[in-house]
């Protein structure tokens, strides 16, 4: 039995998949350097919120009877602005979460309509925000215009 020819197998070459990871590292390491007072500032600010939250949870304000009429709708009321600050921390702590997620990614300070970089000062004033300065401003704009 004649053997048939060698057949030698070709691997790709190491170095094709290297430098797009390696670039990829790079960008999120320095990336985390940049924006670590950002990240630290965040992590707080959403620690100091859970535990805000949590406090109110162990010691909820029941709903008390009051005997006159205006107390009651005063209680009421306070009862419902208290509720509606909670919603807003609740959405800030998830945009907080979607912050640090895209800083995980290596896509935070990158805007997402122009995807030009978000200058740092506005990161470090508005930290969750995912628009630059200009396509806040037409955003806005388009808003007003549809109202």
């Amino acid at each position: 039995m004649k053997a048939g020819p060698s057949v030698k197998r070709i691997s790709p070459a190491p170095s094709a998949a290297k430098p797009v990871a390696t670039k990829r590292k790079a960008r999120a390491l320095s990336q985390g350097k940049k924006y670590a007072a950002i990240r630290r500032d965040l992590e707080r600010q959403r620690k100091a919120m859970l535990e805000e939250a949590g406090e109110g949870i162990a010691n909820p304000k029941g709903q008390e009877a009051f005997p006159d009429v205006s107390d009651q709708a005063s209680a009421e009321a306070e009862q419902n602005f208290s509720m509606r600050i909670r919603e807003r921390e609740q959405r800030l702590v998830k945009k907080i979460d979607e912050a640090l997620d895209r800083m995980d990614q290596s896509t935070y300070g990158i805007c997402e309509r122009c995807e030009e970089e978000i200058p740092y000062p506005r990161l470090k004033a508005r930290p969750v925000t995912t628009l630059c300065i200009n396509c806040k401003t037409l955003e806005e704009q388009e808003e007003k215009i549809r109202r």
